[in-house]
């Protein structure tokens, strides 16, 4: 038996030893969990946790793809890009906006309308989305914030494409402009919040904005724990936007746009009448779209809107004008196809006609006497369509000019397009809850009252005149195909465009009219005619009445355009086709308060003249571009000067 003190020895070496035990095992276990716990982090999840790391190093970014380009027939461009230095804030890389604003202000100007601008996207826009605060620097201004940068928390600088229109004024109406995306569009697609990111908001680049878009690309940066990119470490450019061909000469273009320019408030379109093709189309006054490229100013933009001549307005297909005389084709050719009267018939003017009452007065007070068709158009004998109107009657009358393209749009690929109007019975009947008056018709005769016309229709009408009377579509998108001229000389008839139903002993009545206006010994526009051989063009003038004439002023002549405020007098206008033994192109001018047609001639006489002159039939060098592929005879576009006569003239 032990003594007491063994024992007590003894059992206080088993309560060591238990609690030993137990405190290395708590340890063993403790050091195993975490043993456990390291393994399964760095082995088991280390490829989880790896990206979760990169997910916070790396930062991945969308690239905004090139705007495709908008080129003319010949290669010549007309819209493109341009390198654009600009300087972007990332809300969530700074403690302060404002702060960050203040300090950036001292590198380069920051105005209020800047600030408050910026201040608005960074509330509207997601933390980690750049906002641009300046675009378009200098060189000198974007390596100063370069060399400042670590001292300005948020802000990131970018080299980026902004729009160039190197035409200017000259083709704003064709190509239009872009401009920034709206907040409501901005959730459709993640492009769209792409900073500096652009839309077409008017012409060709609207109506093709997704063709020119393309596909964004990517990049991926390494950054640090401040959001600074480190480095780049991969980057695809993404698709670039399809480039366009479209059908317009920008040579002509220049010179139809320069040659309208002499006036206030004036449009012009040229076309090819085989294809519909638009060769130019001009309105003036016009603006600068290279403004909205780069964001236009609130000054800028009140001085657009409030501008009394609309020069954000393309006249050439939304203005809307009495088309005065040079209705007058139409209304000879339904009073041909409807047996109203035959070429040879000729009706009486003494100066007036009388229906009922009133008494409706001819341009010419003392009268033209008798005259057959042929020499109505020649003279613009105001009496001569009142009767044969009458004769018709107005719904007649009414289908005729719709079918040359007259009361709806033409279907050019341009936004906006107006379609005029063209009245009916019914028409008048629905809108103005009123029946039609005989007076009305007379006067629709003579393209007055409530007929009104765009500049386009004017062009189509003269261009399916021309053609023999096909129906031609204007276009302005070139369409893919061959630039070897396989089709050269192919009539409209060949290319299988379906005719309008008109008889072409019709077609060649109002074609020798057309003829005589400008080469006749008492045409209306025989001062105009294009004396230079084989450039002669066939022609009809017009007015349109914008002041109401008393009959004391129309007995005595007292009113005289020159004497009048500008806007009280006339709008001028006329159309045209050329060259007459061979007809290829067709144009329209409308001068507003031009006083009179033959003042629209002149411009006219100039427009159709260069337009020959280009014509690759006549130009080797041109010529050669467009075999080439730049496509004046590419695709089903023939080599002008080639089509079949419609006419023996």
């Amino acid at each position: 038996m032990r003594p007491p003190l063994e024992r007590r020895d003894a059992n206080r070496l088993k309560t060591f030893t238990r609690r030993g035990l137990l405190l290395g095992g708590t340890q063993l276990a403790l050091l195993s969990t975490l043993a456990g716990r390291l393994y399964f982090l760095q082995v088991e999840e280390a490829n989880r946790y790896k990206v979760l790391s990169d997910e916070n190093r790396i930062s991945l970014r969308l690239l905004a793809p090139l705007r495709g380009r908008l080129l003319d027939r010949f290669g010549v461009e007309i819209a493109g890009n341009r390198q654009n230095f600009r300087v972007e804030l990332v809300r969530d890389q700074t403690k302060s906006v404002a702060r960050t604003l203040d300090a950036l202000a001292t590198l380069i100007p920051i105005d209020d309308a800047v600030r408050a601008r910026v201040m608005q996207e960074v509330k509207h826009k997601r933390g980690f989305v750049p906002v641009i605060v300046a675009e378009n620097l200098s060189w000198d201004d974007f390596s100063r914030i370069n060399v400042h940068i670590p001292e300005l928390p948020g802000v990131q600088l970018d080299v980026g494409q902004t729009r160039f229109y190197p035409f200017g004024q000259e083709t704003a109406h064709v190509t239009g402009y872009v401009a920034a995306v709206s907040e409501g569009e901005a959730g459709q697609d993640p492009l769209l919040e792409l900073p500096g990111f652009r839309v077409g908001r008017s012409g060709v680049e609207k109506v093709y904005d997704l063709k020119l878009r393309g596909k964004a690309g990517d990049s991926e940066v390494e950054v640090n724990a401040y959001g600074r990119v480190v480095r780049e470490l991969s980057r695809h450019d993404g698709q670039p936007g399809d480039d366009l061909v479209l059908t317009i000469d920008a040579e002509l273009q220049r010179f139809a746009f320069e040659n309208l320019s002499t006036e206030n408030s004036a449009a012009t379109v040229v076309l090819d009448i085989m294809t519909g093709d638009i060769l130019a189309l001009a309105s003036v006054p016009s603006f600068d779209p290279n403004i909205f490229a780069a964001g236009i100013s609130a000054a800028n933009w009140k001085d657009l809107i409030t501008n009394p001549l609309h020069p954000l307005t393309n006249k050439a297909i939304a203005g809307q004008y009495p088309p005065g005389s040079t209705f007058k084709p139409m209304v000879a050719m339904a009073g041909l196809e409807t047996h109203s009267i035959t070429p040879q018939e000729t009706l009486f003017c003494n100066g007036t006609y009388k229906l009922g009452d009133h008494v409706f007065h001819c341009w010419r007070h003392s009268g033209h006497g008798h005259l057959a068709m042929a020499e109505a158009i020649e003279q613009s004998c105001d009496v001569y369509f009142y009767q044969l109107a009458q004769r018709i009657g107005i719904d007649p009358l009414a289908a005729m000019a719709m079918r040359f393209g007259f009361g709806h749009p033409t279907g050019i690929d341009l936004p906006d397009e107006h379609g005029g109007l063209i009245p009916t019975k019914e028409w008048k009947r629905k809108v103005l809850h009123k029946p039609w008056e005989e007076g009305e018709t007379l006067v629709a005769g003579i393209g007055q009252g409530y007929v009104s016309v765009t500049p386009i229709q004017l062009a189509l009408a003269a261009a399916r005149i021309a053609n023999g009377g096909y129906a031609i579509t204007p276009r302005l998108l070139r369409p893919r195909g061959r630039f070897d001229g396989t089709d050269a000389g192919l009539s409209a008839q060949a290319r299988h465009v379906p005719p309008l139903g008109v008889s072409p002993a019709s077609i060649a009545e109002v074609q020798l009219g057309m003829q005589m206006v400008t080469s006749g010994s008492r045409g209306t526009a025989r001062a105009d005619q294009i004396k230079e051989p084989g450039f002669a063009m066939a022609g009809k003038t017009g007015s349109s009445q914008i002041a109401r004439i008393t009959a004391h002023e129309r007995a005595v002549g007292v009113r005289k355009q020159d004497q009048l405020p500008w806007d009280e007098r006339d709008d001028a206008l006329f159309i045209c086709y050329a060259p007459i033994q061979a007809p290829r192109y067709a144009l329209a001018v409308v001068v507003e308060h031009g006083s009179e047609g033959a003042y629209a001639g002149v411009h006219a006489h100039d427009i159709m003249l260069k337009c020959q002159q280009l014509d690759p039939a006549r130009n080797p060098n041109r010529a050669q571009v467009a075999r080439d592929g730049g496509g004046e005879d590419g695709g089903d576009s023939p080599i002008p000067g080639a089509a079949k006569p419609t006419a023996a003239l």
